[in-house]
């Protein structure tokens, strides 16, 4: 059923006061989070609830597809409440400079870069929903071109432009358009942010996710805590992915859309591993 104009209005209205509030460190954000927040037991927040209490000082992060850094953002009340450092990357040029670059320019531990990353430091062309530069839209640019394709086909793109009376242009021109992007190598990242070590690897990349873990050579750069999308692997990737993270001496969980996988040893997280 289509939202009605007042309903997209108020929507609007309340992601640019929560943005605002946000980006401004405001005390009565930052303190319900801190004080009155209480995540959903077992979920991922829960967890990152508690990962975060459990490093004083902020633990290093590095996201790779952060986009607006606070709409679905698992991790974003925690970056501002308990002053996380690190470098959050999103290649759209529109969405970064628009949204996630404002939101952490107050916060002087946390870099963001419109960048994604591979294996050479270049450029990659991204493909992305031509006709609209709503959240929704944004969260569906992939370099896998398959990927975008596949949200229309699936009926994803028909509800979000039901729900909000836009009209899908009729050319596959318009529906899906590229552009080039920056390309980062992990290596060069983490040199150019001197980043020592990754308290936590947050990745969402639209079907992107397993690569992401591949390039970052988790076998020398031991991120300590690794969360991706899982949804768009595929059972091959899959299980190739939970080879590679168990060789590496990760437990690992699925958690709804998201895997969450840890270091061994766990200490007090060996709880989230239990069956």
């Amino acid at each position: 059923m289509a939202k009605s104009p007042l309903k997209i209005w108020l929507g609007a209205k309340l992601k640019h006061i929560r943005h605002t509030l946000s980006a401004n460190n405001n005390p009565f954000f930052i303190g319900y989070y801190t004080y009155a927040y209480r995540p959903e037991p077992g979920s991922i927040s829960d967890f990152f609830d508690a990962y975060s209490k459990s490093i004083p000082g902020g633990l290093q992060v590095v996201q790779i597809g952060a986009n607006d850094g606070i709409t679905h953002d698992p991790i974003h009340k925690f970056i501002k409440r308990d002053k996380w450092k690190g470098v959050l990357l999103e290649p759209q040029p529109f969405v970064h400079n628009t949204y996630l670059k404002p939101i952490y320019a107050k916060n002087p531990g946390i870099h963001t870069l419109c960048a994604a990353v591979g294996d050479t430091d270049t450029t990659q062309t991204l493909y992305k929903i031509g006709f609209s530069t709503m959240r929704w839209a944004t969260g569906l640019a992939s370099f896998d071109l398959d990927n975008v394709q596949k949200a229309f086909e699936n009926g994803l793109v028909d509800t979000q432009c039901e729900n909000y009376g836009i009209k899908i242009p009729e050319t596959q021109e318009e529906r899906i358009k590229s552009e080039e992007v920056e390309v980062i190598r992990p290596e060069t990242l983490l040199n150019k942010y001197s980043i020592d070590h990754i308290d936590l690897l947050q990745i969402d990349c639209e079907g992107y996710d397993f690569e992401v873990i591949k390039l970052f050579n988790i076998a020398k750069t031991k991120p300590r805590v690794i969360v991706f999308e899982n949804s768009h692997i595929g059972d091959e990737g899959s299980n190739e992915c939970d080879i590679l993270l168990a060789s590496n001496g990760y437990q690992f969980k699925n958690m709804g859309p998201n895997t969450l996988a840890m270091k061994e040893p766990l200490g007090a997280f060996a709880h989230w591993f239990k069956a």
